[in-house]
């Protein structure tokens, strides 16, 4: 599926132009069924375009290369891509074929999941609900006239920094299925469990909101080394089944725990942005906030799915 904003031009001229695929995975998965991510966030200060396979599949490479022809304005087009095997390979065969158009093509990697780190050479780290906090810096650079190279630098500067862990309650349901991608005990919660239904490394016990934000606040806070009073960005995002009030409770415990250690959250973000189907769960998101990506973030933005 392929959404396209109107042509939009700065006093330089045409902008760069966000394009976002979603699909691929490490069993050749992503595609659709993470709504309203990618296709909700096609506006003003975001996407241009956005580019879905089916459900959980990668788009073909024909399919990103008419993208990338579709987004081009004159001055190129940065690709915000998800690390996942499928989307990596087709968007790379792409820019291949886009050569022959003389389109300048700049890809962003989005790798923040933290329960895929490892260094044991495979693939590397899923890309999950960072993807949301990438598509609004590149689009809110690119629309206030960033070259490209900038624009692709300060997607990748976020990337590297953001960290994500998700836990479910229950699995989704694939369409025709009729059987969730996973069972679990009324007493149990999947701990770094993936955006295509992906199974965690480890199971948790289910307990309250206090406790579950605690399942996932340890490891990035272990993980990311923050500095006492350093400004965080935080996204609390619902998987597709979770309500808005579980959410609060989880960003309201987030926000007690990070006060508790010395960290400033500077900005939230709440809500079911990046979601695998109907999966009951949760995932947080932080990146570490300078004045750059503060004035970005708060930049105005207008898509189907994020408004301000």
């Amino acid at each position: 599926m392929i959404r396209s904003a109107p042509a939009r031009t700065s006093s330089d001229g045409p902008r760069p132009d966000c394009l976002n695929g979603s699909g691929g995975g490490r069993r050749r998965r992503g595609g659709s069924g993470h709504e309203p991510l990618h296709a909700g966030m096609v506006g003003r200060g975001m996407l241009d375009v956005a580019v879905a396979g089916a459900v959980f599949t990668s788009p073909t490479a024909l399919q990103v290369l008419e993208a990338t022809r579709a987004a081009d304005s004159g001055r190129g087009v940065v690709q915000i891509v998800k690390n996942y095997t499928g989307d990596v390979l087709n968007f790379r065969i792409a820019d291949e074929i886009t050569g022959d158009d003389d389109i300048e093509t700049e890809i962003v990697l989005v790798d923040d999941d933290l329960a895929t780190d490892s260094s044991d050479g495979g693939p590397g780290r899923r890309g999950t609900a960072a993807t949301l906090i990438v598509e609004k810096l590149c689009g809110a650079a690119a629309e206030q006239g960033a070259e490209l190279s900038e624009v692709a630098e300060i997607g990748r500067r976020a990337a590297a920094s953001a960290r994500t862990m998700s836990l479910a309650l229950s699995a989704g349901t694939p369409p025709g299925d009729g059987r969730p991608q996973f069972e679990l005990e009324d007493h149990e919660v999947e701990l770094g469990v993936g955006i295509h239904g992906e199974r965690a490394a480890r199971r948790g016990e289910f307990t309250d909101a206090d406790g579950l934000t605690d399942h996932l606040l340890d490891p990035l806070l272990e993980q990311m080394g923050l500095e006492q009073g350093q400004e965080l960005l935080v996204v609390v995002n619902g998987l597709g089944s979770a309500t808005q009030l579980e959410l609060s409770l989880v960003a309201r415990a987030a926000h007690h725990r990070l006060r508790g250690e010395g960290l400033s959250v500077g900005r939230w973000l709440v809500g079911s942005y990046v979601t695998s189907l109907d999966m009951h769960g949760v995932s947080i998101t932080l990146m570490p906030l300078d004045p750059q990506t503060r004035q970005l973030w708060d930049a105005p933005v207008r898509t189907p799915a994020l408004t301000w």
